[in-house]
């Protein structure tokens, strides 16, 4: 979206915003996800989820490939590798 659009767009703030990782038992990418989102949202105020792949078709059809992946209010913001500081940003902090 333009920034030009965006300006009338109040920004919401980090305790408004839902963290959904979407991971698969034995993977060590999700562990490391997980401690990066775990501790980031505990920062911020985010709410954080967790997804299995093995326990939901459509997520394993759509995501097997990009474990771990982090969405970010239900939108893909990033797979394998999740950066603390990039999420923070994203989230507003």
């Amino acid at each position: 979206m333009s920034p030009l659009l965006r300006r009338g767009v109040k920004k919401k703030d980090a305790a408004e915003r839902v963290v959904t990782l979407i991971s698969k038992p034995g993977c060590h990418l999700c562990d490391d996800a997980r401690s990066v989102v775990e501790a980031v949202c505990a920062e911020t105020g985010a709410v954080w989820e967790e997804k299995d792949i093995s326990r939901d078709e459509a997520l394993h059809r759509e995501y097997w490939e990009q474990i771990p992946v982090v969405l970010v209010d239900g939108e893909q913001h990033t797979f394998w590798r999740v950066d603390a500081d990039r999420l923070r940003r994203e989230l507003g902090a």
